[in-house]
């Protein structure tokens, strides 16, 4: 069930990142203030209505019985991770922790970031295959 959970969490942000996300979202997820926020938290909003509907879909296809609140919570952790790992300061610190400074600016930090997203997929996914 692990890998049929984090699967569809994986295509769920696969989704929302990519084609579901704006123009707007993506110049503005990381900027100060409510522009920011509101373009932020939207683009967090989206990846937790994408991951929720896949994982309803999977429950009623694969005749899985998930619990809600677990499944809430798992919902709420994806949110709230990639709306933190949004703001950028995330992955630039642990960029200058890691001493890849020339790898950042040179593209690197998209790897990063989406590492970062992914390992929070997975800990939801074990959350809820648990």
């Amino acid at each position: 069930m692990f890998a049929d959970i984090a699967f569809l969490l994986y295509v769920g942000h696969l989704i929302a990142d990519y084609p579901l996300q704006t123009d707007h979202q993506a110049g503005h997820k990381a900027m100060l203030g409510v522009a920011g926020w509101r373009a932020n938290i939207v683009h967090a909003a989206t990846h937790v209505a994408v991951c929720a509907t896949l994982l309803v879909l999977g429950a009623a296809v694969l005749g899985w019985s998930l619990p809600a609140l677990p499944a809430l919570a798992a919902l709420l952790w994806i949110g709230v991770t990639h709306a933190v790992i949004y703001r950028r300061w995330p992955v630039t610190a642990w960029m200058r922790l890691a001493r890849q400074t020339k790898w950042a600016a040179n593209g690197g930090a998209a790897h990063v970031d989406q590492t970062a997203h992914i390992a929070a997929l997975i800990v939801a996914a074990l959350c809820l295959s648990a």
